[in-house]
C-alpha cells in the first residue's frame, strides 16, 4: 500500500476506534465491553501503524504490491475450515498450519503456541462467555458434531 494511503486509513481507523471508546464511555459495563476491548487495542495499533508509516523511509511500490495473493490465499482457507470444522477447532488447525508452513517454526513452538491460543480461546469464548459456536459441516456430516 503507497505510504499516504497507509497514513490515512490507520488515521481513520484511529478516529474510529476514538470515536468507539468515547461513546461507549456512557454506557453501562456490559454495552460497553464489546466497544472498549476492540477499540482500545485498535486505536492503540492504529497509532503505532501512523508512526511506523511516519518513521519509515519511501519504500519501492513493488514490494508493496507483492505477495498480496497469499494473505488472501490464508484468509480463505481459514475461512474454509471454520466453515467445515466449526470455529472452535478451525483456530486451532488454522494456527498450528499456518505456523508450520508459513512461519516455519519448529513444532515445539508450534504445538505450544497453538495449546496457548486454543486456551485463551477457549478460556474467553466457551467458559467466560458461554459463546456457543455451530458446529462444522464435516463434523454434522461424520456424525461427531
Amino acid at each position: 500500500m503507497p505510504r499516504n494511503a497507509s497514513l490515512a486509513l490507520a488515521a481513520g481507523i484511529m478516529l474510529v476506534a476514538g470515536y468507539a471508546v468515547f461513546a461507549a464511555k456512557g454506557w453501562q459495563w456490559k454495552a460497553a465491553l464489546f466497544p472498549l476491548a476492540i477499540g482500545i487495542p485498535l486505536f492503540c495499533l492504529a497509532a503505532v501503524e501512523v508512526l511506523w508509516t511516519l518513521a519509515e523511509k519511501k519504500v519501492a511500490e513493488e514490494s508493496a504490491q507483492r505477495g498480496i495473493a497469499l494473505p488472501w490465499a490464508w484468509m480463505i482457507a481459514f475461512l474454509a475450515l471454520i466453515v467445515l470444522l466449526g470455529f472452535p477447532i478451525a483456530v486451532a488447525v488454522f494456527v498450528l498450519v499456518y505456523l508450520k508452513l508459513q512461519a516455519k517454526e519448529s513444532w515445539l513452538f508450534s504445538i505450544v503456541f497453538t495449546a496457548a491460543i486454543w486456551g485463551a480461546f477457549y478460556g474467553l469464548f466457551d467458559l467466560l462467555l458461554h459463546l456457543p459456536f455451530p458446529a462444522g459441516w464435516l463434523l454434522e456430516w461424520l456424525g461427531l458434531a
